[in-house]
């Protein structure tokens, strides 16, 4: 990792015919580097924490501790910019799994069925991909990654409707932090995540800051990882038991993730927090509705101590919306719209606004010109359907916080509910639903012909006795075929 530019700004970034500034660098942040270094002699990485060369979570990303999810269509991304990524991330430890077929399913309908499917997710620690994302970004000759410097606002333009840049300065010592430097940029992107200051910033150069929206489900998450115990053979490889709102606001993850581990996050949604003691851990996972998870770990030797996660909430910022913009300053990632974590679309979302840059640029020849307008617009399309899905479950909740569920969200609830019922029993249903889910696929095709005649068919039929509790035993499961 080139770490020459701690001290001093590359006179050549200074120099350089087009220069873009990068600030933050988590996922969103690498991967809006990547795809920037195809549109500009030079960019240049910004990250208050210090990069290490392991593992550990680092202070910036407290949220590394627990089970994140790749989806299928991020994934692909990520194979797109970082060509090989998948086959290190498994030579790493990774697990390559079907989704379909090696993740017990339990929704709030009754267990998701199981089928063969080419629906391949990797499962692994947060801070893994981080740091195999970041190896890769260092070898490209246009990056450069600045870590452990702070941005401290920017830097207008007095010739027009832009930024000039930005005023970093490095965190190594008190003796660097009095020593501000300005940092010229063509094109400035903030990936900074929730904590992103951007409203402050523009209102401190004169602009308005963005119209925000939080939908607060007052989710939160305590983790742990276990030794998988020798031997161990549950018909499974990962296991999710979903939360059955509005009643059970209890769930939980269990991710087969690298050198032979379980990483188990454990979600108390409305106030009801999953403890953070060994024995209050055990004893929330004994209280699902199902002992999957608990039969699994309650015998497993734990390898970490239990890490917990409060700040999930919704928050939308509407930049798509303000009256001005500088025209070289984008947002993306969780800096614009960041979902509950528990639903696990935040970085293939971010992902796909990384791609529209991408286009933006190209279908204007790398052109600035109006470009912050041009893509925050069609980045507040991709964030829509994600957004609403991600509120419309929490609505479910009676205790939710930030608005109100509309008539549309309602029948939403109500359609959904018998998807995933009728996801339990039929292969065809749950293959275009775990596709949605995925975002291989639009939201829309949960309502192609297919898929609403079934639900019609279950909507006017008698209703069926309700499912029972499942016995509290451990549970072999078997593939079940196509419906």
């Amino acid at each position: 990792m080139n770490t020459s530019g701690k001290r001093q700004v590359k006179a050549e970034a200074q120099n350089a015919t087009r220069h873009a500034v990068v600030l933050g660098g988590s996922l969103a942040g690498l991967l809006t580097a990547r795809i920037l270094s195809d549109h500009f002699d030079h960019v240049t990485l910004i990250e208050r924490d210090a990069y290490l060369e392991t593992t550990e979570t680092r202070r910036g990303i407290p949220q590394a501790n627990h089970v994140h999810g790749l989806l299928a269509r991020g994934r692909e991304i990520l194979e797109e910019l970082f060509p090989g990524l998948q086959d290190e991330l498994v030579a790493a430890g990774a697990p390559l799994l079907d989704m379909a077929n090696e993740i017990a399913w339990f929704t709030p309908k009754g267990w998701g069925v199981r089928f063969p499917s080419d629906l391949m997710v990797l499962a692994f620690t947060r801070p893994l991909l981080d740091l195999h994302v970041r190896r890769r970004l260092a070898t490209n000759t246009k990056v450069e990654i600045l870590d452990n410097t702070d941005v401290m606002r920017l830097l207008p333009d007095s010739t027009g409707n832009r930024l000039a840049g930005v005023l970093i300065c490095p965190r190594v010592s008190e003796a660097d932090r009095r020593v501000a430097q300005e940092l010229r940029a063509d094109l400035v992107v903030d990936t900074t995540g929730r904590a992103s200051r951007a409203p402050r910033w523009l209102e401190d150069i004169g602009y308005e800051a963005p119209e925000e929206i939080c939908v607060d489900a007052h989710l939160a998450y305590a983790s742990r990882q276990y030794r998988i115990p020798e031997n161990f053979d549950g018909g499974w490889q990962c296991a999710y038991v979903q939360a059955a709102p509005p009643e059970q606001k209890r769930g939980a993850i269990l991710f087969k993730v690298e050198d032979n581990r379980w990483l188990v996050t454990l979600i108390g949604r409305a106030g009801d927090q999953p403890p953070s003691d060994e024995p209050g851990f055990l004893e929330f996972a004994r209280s699902l509705q199902v002992p999957i998870i608990y039969d699994a770990i309650r015998m497993a030797e734990p390898v970490s101590p239990i890490k917990t996660h409060r700040a999930t909430q919704n928050r939308l910022r509407r930049y798509e919306r303000t009256k001005a913009m500088p025209e070289n300053f984008l947002l993306l990632g969780d800096a614009v719209c960041a979902f509950n974590p528990v639903y696990g679309q935040g970085m293939t979302t971010a992902a796909l606004g990384v791609k529209m840059l991408d286009k933006c640029l190209r279908e204007h020849n790398g052109s600035l010109s109006d470009l912050s307008r041009r893509f925050q617009k069609r980045l507040a399309k991709i964030n829509e359907a994600p957004w609403l899905l991600a509120t419309g479950e929490d609505y479910r909740y009676p205790e939710t916080v930030g608005g109100s569920p509309s008539l549309m969200t309602r029948f939403m609830h109500r359609y959904m509910d018998h998807v995933v019922q009728l996801a339990t029993n039929s292969v065809v249903v749950r293959k275009v639903l775990l596709q949605a889910f995925n975002m291989l696929i639009p939201p829309t095709a949960l309502f192609q012909p297919r898929i609403l005649f079934r639900v019609l068919v279950q909507v006017f039929k008698p209703a069926p006795r309700t499912q029972e509790r499942p016995e509290r035993k451990r549970t072999v499961f078997k593939q079940r075929e196509a419906s």
